[in-house]
């Protein structure tokens, strides 16, 4: 995180490169990215801003003179590339796995403060001194995410690894890895060759969301009292419904479908399977 810029129209944006080196977060990796990996995530951040869709942005991509090795089909095959470095911008880059790994560890204290940070700069519409505040934020994300993944389906794109540290607080699209866009529909497909058991399949991205919250909310639960456990379940489950209104919609407006009828969700679910079959 190189900091934060707050632009002539008054919107805050945090900088961070990727590509770099190392970081305390690095792992075992050496913190580096390749040239071909650079250019696609400056390209798909862009487009993906042009469909309309919340995503971070790129501002620059610089080539390095560092050889970065990298296994690119992860078969056993290492290759040396030309290594590069993004500047790319978000509104924030806190995940759910922030708050995860807070509450595994037992910093409630710090989990708490982060919370409240978030809520303040990011929710403007949750007061930070409301007894509900938490709760409020996860029915926020919960919605914002369902509506996000139906975003994504509208246009093919699969994220490739969609675990908990690639999942915006939020709700925008961050961290373009293994990504790819369908040429025609299929809703096995993967663009992560890693991805062995298909767990990131486009037609699984829902679920996968479903999942993370389910880690959010686990992580929210220290902090909430019973009252306010129950009734974030009772959020967390209206997720598949959200999702759901949110697709529809997205797909009758493709269709040019005006107005409510009960056979648009069965044209739909036909068109998508002959599609499929085609």
């Amino acid at each position: 995180l190189v900091g934060v810029y707050t632009n002539r129209h008054g919107e805050r944006w945090e900088l961070q490169l990727k590509g770099s080196g190392k970081t305390p977060y690095s792992r075992n990796g050496d913190g580096r990215a390749v040239l071909r990996s650079s250019v696609r995530e400056f390209l798909c951040s862009e487009a993906m801003h042009y469909l309309g869709i919340p995503t971070s942005r790129a501002a620059s991509l610089v080539v390095s003179d560092d050889d970065v090795w990298r296994d690119q089909f992860y078969n056993g095959n290492i290759n040396k590339e030309r290594g590069a470095i993004v500047l790319r911008l978000a509104k924030s880059w806190f995940r759910i796995g922030s708050l995860e790994i807070l509450a595994h560890s037992g910093e409630l204290d710090l989990q708490r403060r982060l919370l409240d940070f978030i809520i303040q700069e990011h929710f403007p519409s949750i007061a930070v001194n409301d007894s509900n505040r938490y709760l409020e934020f996860f029915s926020t994300v919960v919605s914002e995410t369902a509506n996000l993944i139906a975003l994504w389906m509208s246009v093919g794109f699969a994220h490739g690894v969609c675990n908990t540290d690639n999942f915006s607080l939020l709700s925008i699209t961050i961290d373009y890895g293994p990504f790819g866009f369908m040429d025609s529909y299929d809703p096995n497909f993967v663009p992560n060759t890693s991805d062995d058991e298909r767990r990131y399949k486009i037609g699984n991205q829902a679920n996968v969301g479903l999942f993370n919250l389910s880690k959010l909310l686990q992580a929210l639960k220290p902090l909430l009292d019973p009252r306010q456990k129950q009734l974030a379940s009772q959020i967390l489950e209206g997720y598949g419904e959200r999702y759901y209104i949110c697709f529809t919609e997205l797909f009758k407006a493709k269709l040019g479908l005006l107005g409510e009828n009960e056979d648009d969700n069965f044209l739909i679910a036909f068109l998508l399977k002959v599609s499929f079959l085609c």
